[in-house]
């Protein structure tokens, strides 16, 4: 038993057999017995076990809880391994078989799962930052804390705290990131436009926005503005209604403009009276989506210029005989310069003794007027293509008087200054005059097309039209029939003239009188030539009348006086020469006298 193979055994057993020894030697001194001697050793052996034993126990007892420590850190380490997801490195659970004592594996195992609950520590951080922020985020964004996609509380024993989750909390952080600036831009935006519409139509901005949210128009720095679907649809709304309301503020400011423009004018307000509400004309002239300058929609500008309207209709009230007159003689004016006869009803006349006699409100009056007018206006369009050619064909008239004038001036081939001028303006003038069967032909066909289209006749100053032109056809075939007569009757005078000649053996020389030119009309101009004056001297007493629209005017409108009247058309025969004039004279007299005579 006392046999040892270590050399703290050799140590052991020589002490126990040198205690033996003297143990021994004390029995022999005594003289105890070999009995006595035998059971004391026994005693004394199995004392030595027992101690033996206790102590095996104890190592076991150690051993075993350290067996248990290293287990423990191990399946800690395993733990911790599994928790960061770093499974893939060097485990120490191999390199501890390798080990030769559960103290070198605990030695081992420990400082790793140290390091490693430190590393767990810091992960725990990062996930808790990351938590943070996605909750304040979705808080921002949904109103309430709400973790997406499987992100929940962080525990110890059950949360991967591995790079992979690190990485998709990451991610959903910066999408989460990405739709908050997403939609805080989007709340921006639909703020200023709240704050664009409040300002046009005078609205307090803070509490429009306010009723949304109060983040929306805090003044706290650490309040964060709400970025939540609620609040979106709320701006939605808002900047719905707040457009809504423009549209109508516009359209009402439009139609109080329409009735100040109308009441200026009627009332012939002054510049100074309108440059009051210049503001709310220049909005007028814009589009809706234009209107940006703060309080152009606001009450208080739809409040002034209904106030002035509601004004000027009082004014407009007192002088509403005033201005029925006013609109007749406009009335009146347009429907002269188009050649048709206003409605005799509303005559100035007539709308006097009607306002005096109490039987009409003016107002009504007026607005049967206005009606007129507005008729009156749109029967000029529809009438305008005529007029322009009713105007070319009176101008080329107007040619054909000049012309005649000018065919008998004596002097038209004399020489001097601006004699070509009028030579030059005759040609044009024959040009023009050459045309004129055309143009009215012409004019008779679109007034014929004009009638059949509005089932009505075209009438001018009263008198229809076609009637003018045909008279004027009869009237011209007239004249160009007698001037025919003429010719031949001057050919049958040309021919007596010769046999008196031969009879008498000498031609009279003709008489040269200054009555024949002034008969003519002519005078001389600055520029010394000869100009035809008006006059209307026939040489033919029997020549017909030209009927155009202007004598048709004399005769027919009695409203407008200043219309120029065609008068007579004598009849000037442009084919008749110088020579032929003096023969003529010789044989009739000093002055021309009428074609029949003689």
């Amino acid at each position: 038993m006392l046999a040892m193979g270590s050399p703290s055994g050799v140590r052991t057993s020589t002490s126990c057999n040198a205690l033996l020894r003297e143990l021994q030697q004390i029995w022999n001194d005594i003289g105890e017995s070999e009995v006595d001697r035998d059971r004391m050793l026994l005693e004394l052996e199995r004392e030595c076990l027992e101690v033996y034993q206790r102590k095996v126990d104890e190592a076991a007892n150690a051993k075993a809880r350290l067996h248990q420590s290293v287990a423990t850190k191990e399946a800690e380490l395993a733990t911790l391994l599994a928790a960061i997801g770093e499974l893939n490195l060097h485990s120490p659970i191999q390199s501890e078989k390798k080990a030769t004592s559960l103290k070198e594996q605990l030695a081992l195992v420990t400082p790793l799962v140290e390091d490693l609950k430190v590393k767990k520590e810091d992960r725990l951080k990062q996930f808790a930052d990351i938590k943070a922020q996605i909750e304040k985020i979705n808080v921002e964004i949904f109103g309430h804390s709400q973790l997406v996609n499987a992100v929940g509380s962080l525990n110890l024993e059950e949360q991967d705290l591995s790079m992979r989750k690190l990485t998709e909390y990451q991610t959903h952080l910066r999408t989460i990131q990405k739709e908050k600036s997403e939609r805080l831009h989007k709340v921006l935006e639909y703020v200023n436009e709240v704050h664009s519409l409040c300002g046009v139509l005078g609205l307090d901005f803070g509490k429009t926005v306010s009723d949304v949210h109060p983040s929306l128009h805090g003044t706290s720095l650490e309040q964060t503005t709400n970025i939540s679907d609620i609040t979106l649809e709320g701006l939605e709304q808002a900047i719905l209604r707040l457009k809504t309301e423009r549209k109508i503020r516009f359209q009402k400011l439009k139609d109080i403009g329409a009735s100040l423009f109308e009441l200026w004018n009627l009332m012939d307000s002054t510049n100074e009276e309108r440059n009051n509400f210049s503001r709310v004309t220049s909005i007028l002239g814009l589009s809706e989506l234009e209107i940006v300058e703060p309080g152009a929609l606001s009450m208080e500008i739809l409040k002034q210029a209904s106030a002035e309207v509601e004004r000027l209709t009082k004014l407009k009230a007192s002088r509403m005989k005033e201005l029925v007159m006013k609109r007749r003689s406009e009335l009146e004016d347009i429907c002269c310069k188009i050649h048709i006869e206003p409605d005799p009803s509303t005559a100035a006349e007539k709308s006097n003794a009607m306002i005096d006699s109490g039987l009409v409100d003016p107002s009504e009056l007026l607005a049967n007027i206005e009606a007129q007018i507005n008729k009156v206006k749109a029967e000029a369009l529809s009438r305008k293509e005529i007029m322009d050619r009713i105007e070319r064909w009176l101008s080329a008239c107007d040619e054909e008087n000049w012309l005649e004038d000018y065919n008998q001036d004596q002097n038209r081939y004399s020489a001097g200054r601006g004699v070509h001028i009028n030579l030059k303006r005759a040609e044009r003038a024959r040009i023009t005059v050459n045309k004129i069967p055309a143009i009215v032909d012409n004019l008779i066909n679109k007034t014929l097309a004009w009638e059949n289209e509005k089932r009505k006749l075209f009438l001018y100053d009263g008198v229809r039209l076609v009637s003018i032109l045909e008279d004027y056809k009869l009237s011209r075939h007239q004249k160009d029939e007698e001037k025919k007569r003429y010719r031949d009757q001057k050919k049958h005078q040309d021919l007596l003239l010769t046999e008196k000649e031969a009879m008498y053996g000498s031609k009279p020389s003709p008489r040269r009188t200054n009555s024949f030119r002034k008969t003519n009309g002519f005078h001389t101009n600055g520029n010394g030539s000869m100009t035809p004056t008006p006059r209307r001297n026939s040489i033919g007493g029997a020549t017909p009348e030209l009927l155009t629209p202007r004598s048709y005017s004399g005769r027919q409108n009695v409203y407008f006086k200043e219309m120029r009247r065609l008068s007579t058309v004598p009849l000037n025969f442009v084919a008749i020469t110088k020579e032929d004039t003096i023969s003529f004279s010789s044989v009739c007299g000093s002055e021309p006298g009428s074609p029949l005579q003689g």
